[in-house]
């Protein structure tokens, strides 16, 4: 069991690199992998969720001595991708820039505050609510998406679809954890804190993650880069 984090998150990488392959275009490949890097770093937010989400055994016990844990950053780095590239691949949407008049649209005076949304909430309910993390991450992801959707209804729909496309993903993903490792849930996770409610054993909070997540997630990239989508 001290190492089922690693395994589970090299599995995830492993899904991570068959996307990659999948996606065939060189552009959506350089898309996935710089998104997924950047998103790693988010796996440095960990001290935040141990031990008042879970407390998994990791590399080195990392985690329990710093916080900090290499999984993490595999882990992030592999939901990132995944949130991002999942609805190109089975859309195999393409991108086009956005007209400079068009970015000077009204909704676009507040583009800058609406990706900034989800971290300044994230950070504002840490420090002034008594939340667990994990509902503080949701909910600021949800504010974040919605946020985003004001200055980009053009993605209403990638970010609607990559919703249920990496929920469905995710739960999938965490059967396998549940399967091949019987009991880790109970053992690692702290659901006394949480809703206690369990979906064939995934805890609700670990869906209710990955639906806010794949849709906040999936739009980051062209938010950044002023481009828009174009589906066949």
């Amino acid at each position: 069991m001290h190492y089922t984090w690693l395994n589970w998150s090299l599995f995830l990488l492993a899904i991570w690199t068959l996307v990659f392959m999948l996606l065939g275009d060189k552009q959506r490949r350089r898309e996935m992998l710089m998104v997924s890097l950047w998103t790693s770093l988010l796996g440095l937010t960990e001290p935040l969720f141990v031990p008042a989400y879970w407390n998994p055994p990791s590399l080195f016990n990392l985690a329990q001595m710093t916080g900090f844990d290499i999984e993490s950053l595999l882990f992030a780095f592999g939901v990132g991708g995944g949130a991002f590239a999942l609805y190109n691949l089975l859309f195999r949407a393409k991108d086009a820039s956005i007209p400079v008049v068009e970015r000077r649209s009204p909704r676009h005076r507040f583009h800058f505050w609406a990706i900034l949304s989800a971290p300044i909430v994230f950070g504002a309910l840490v420090f002034a609510t008594n939340l667990n993390p994990i509902y503080d991450a949701v909910i600021a992801m949800l504010v974040g998406g919605l946020a985003a959707l004001y200055c980009r209804p053009d993605l209403a729909r990638k970010m609607f679809a990559s919703a249920v496309i990496f929920l469905a993903f995710y739960f999938l993903f965490f059967l396998t954890l549940i399967i091949a490792y019987p009991g880790y849930v109970a053992a690692v996770w702290n659901l006394k804190a949480l809703s206690g409610i369990l979906v064939l054993g995934v805890p609700l909070e670990e869906l209710l993650f990955a639906a806010s997540f794949g849709f906040l997630w999936s739009g980051i990239y062209e938010h950044f880069t002023w481009e828009k989508l174009i589906t066949k």
